[in-house]
């Protein structure tokens, strides 16, 4: 079963030794800089640890937008060494369940990106209900649902 943690003191060097596989470098931000991301928004993110049998396989973030309003689900990966698990697919609906509660705002609507040479993360997201939204950036398509 796969839970999520937040990231603390205590586990982000769990999140710094996290690899993708190789050529996946182009899909998602290293943890170094996904985290820093997360605390320079930390007022509107929750970066979480994906956890496998007790042991960090992955992370996500969990961002809410005040502008737009909505939320937004960053930089989302398995390790290498723990894909193929269904950990992922886990993960995500972990992450809605947690988005479903609105703990940080007010919205029904959820948003993503996803690298047009990922099919298989847009998969992932599409078979949950996930629509491409028709915006594009570069090598990037925003994806997005909104909550019943």
């Amino acid at each position: 079963m796969v839970e999520l943690r937040p990231i603390t003191e205590e586990n982000f060097i769990d999140a710094f030794n996290l690899r993708l596989a190789p050529g996946q470098e182009r899909f998602v931000s290293h943890p170094i800089r996904s985290l820093a991301q997360a605390y320079v928004y930390r007022d509107q993110c929750q970066p979480f640890g994906i956890y496998a049998d007790d042991k960090m396989v992955g992370y996500v973030l969990v961002i809410y937008d005040h502008d737009v309003p909505e939320y937004d689900i960053w930089h989302m990966m398995i390790d290498e060494s723990a894909q193929g698990h269904g950990y992922g697919g886990e993960a995500f609906d972990r992450v809605m369940d947690y988005i479903a509660t609105k703990p940080l705002g007010s919205s029904d609507r959820v948003a993503l990106t996803v690298n047009k040479d990922n099919p298989v993360a847009r998969k992932l997201y599409e078979n949950r209900g996930f629509a491409a939204t028709g915006w594009e950036d570069e090598d990037e398509v925003e994806l997005a649902l909104t909550l019943q």
